[in-house]
């Protein structure tokens, strides 16, 4: 594996090289601590396939359009994710990133259609510790004359004009993806995600209606990487802690997971199965519901963005980078468990038993 690993990260320096070579033009390089002017367009570049990526890319929408001179903001997504950004508020424009014929480079569908925006700023919105040299080769096609930001980073910093250095203080990505904005943020923004407003089918309203006179709770025990999954055991005892604090919890899944969803269901008697959800109506249901427990995800991502209080559990993650450790919210790292053979049933039923009443006792107050 250490050799693959080598010869992957050789194979993107030559590409970056080659590249960088290719796209050069005099005067393109900036220092970092330069003044800049406030661009009119900037387009944000994510072309992950990943829900959670994108939900990540919205904090750095809502800094540029908070500034003095709010420029127009477009997105550029992976096609199989744009739809979690469609209809952003602050997003003056979410593009579906066409990769056909990607190796025709300028003259490429996609990219030859970017380019006519005439963008002012490109933000190659990829992170530190695996950037990614696609996204910079994309970065650098659309925007020929655009001043183009990425992070500081061997070897994408090669077809950057200005690179930024990551932060020292933290590991949060949101912060440091944030951070590649600092050229044109004055204060620092409080990083927080968001979403448009749930736009859900009548038949899907009728079903929340249906529910809304008791307290309810989301549990999605899913997830795409299964080695960061909890065990669906794990998530039937949150589902009766959830019960004995007088919540209702609805077990949510995604393609391929219902029988995972029915496990948990069938071992916490009273809870339910929710119907088949799409994005929208997930995100409607977290809102409604008022709490989530889940995985380190991409759901867990929306449930912050919508604003749900969520209690996300982590496996063999860094959760200082991918979780969300402030009020409301609750993250909890339970690898030690894992690792040292503990009653992770138990220990999962404690916290969230913890966190559901600390919920209602803010309510209360409130």
């Amino acid at each position: 594996m250490v050799w693959h690993k080598r010869l992957e990260y050789w194979a993107k320096l030559a590409l970056a090289l080659v590249a960088s070579a290719l796209l050069w033009r005099p005067g393109r390089r900036r220092q970092a601590g330069q003044s800049l002017p406030s661009p009119r367009r900037v387009l944000l570049v994510r072309i992950d396939n990943r829900v959670g990526e994108a939900l990540l890319t919205t904090p750095l929408i809502r800094a540029l359009k908070s500034t003095p001179r709010p420029p127009e903001v477009h997105v550029l997504a992976h096609a199989k994710v744009a739809r979690v950004l469609a209809g952003h508020p602050e997003a003056d424009r979410v593009i579906a990133f066409n990769r056909r014929l990607l190796w025709l480079g300028a003259l490429a569908p996609g990219i030859r259609a970017l380019r006519r925006e005439r963008y002012d700023v490109v933000v190659d919105c990829a992170n530190w510790s695996s950037p990614s040299v696609t996204s910079a080769i994309v970065s650098r096609l659309v925007g020929p004359h655009a001043l183009v930001i990425g992070p500081k980073q061997r070897p994408v910093h090669l077809l950057h004009s200005l690179s930024i250095p990551a932060r020292s203080d933290t590991s949060s990505e949101m912060r440091q993806r944030l951070h590649l904005l600092s050229p044109f943020l004055r204060d620092e923004q409080p990083p927080r995600m968001s979403f448009r407003r749930p736009l859900i089918s009548e038949k899907f309203h009728h079903w929340l209606e249906a529910g809304a006179g008791s307290p309810r709770a989301v549990v999605n025990p899913g997830g795409r990487l299964g080695w960061r999954r909890i065990p669906p055991e794990a998530f039937a005892a949150g589902a009766r802690a959830l019960l004995a604090c007088g919540r209702t919890p609805i077990v949510t899944w995604g393609p391929g997971e219902e029988e995972l969803a029915r496990s948990v269901v069938a071992a916490a008697p009273g809870a339910q199965l929710a119907p088949p959800t799409n994005i929208d109506e997930l995100a409607a249901l977290m809102r409604d519901a008022g709490l989530t427990l889940c995985n380190n995800t991409g759901p867990m991502h929306l449930s912050v963005a919508v604003g749900a209080p969520t209690l996300g559990l982590f496996l063999r993650m860094d959760m200082e980078r991918w979780g969300h450790p402030y009020p409301p919210h609750h993250m909890l790292d339970l690898t030690p468990v894992v690792d040292s053979g503990g009653d992770l049933e138990t220990r999962v039923f404690e916290e969230v038993r913890s966190f559901a009443e600390q919920l209602q006792v803010r309510s209360s107050v409130s």
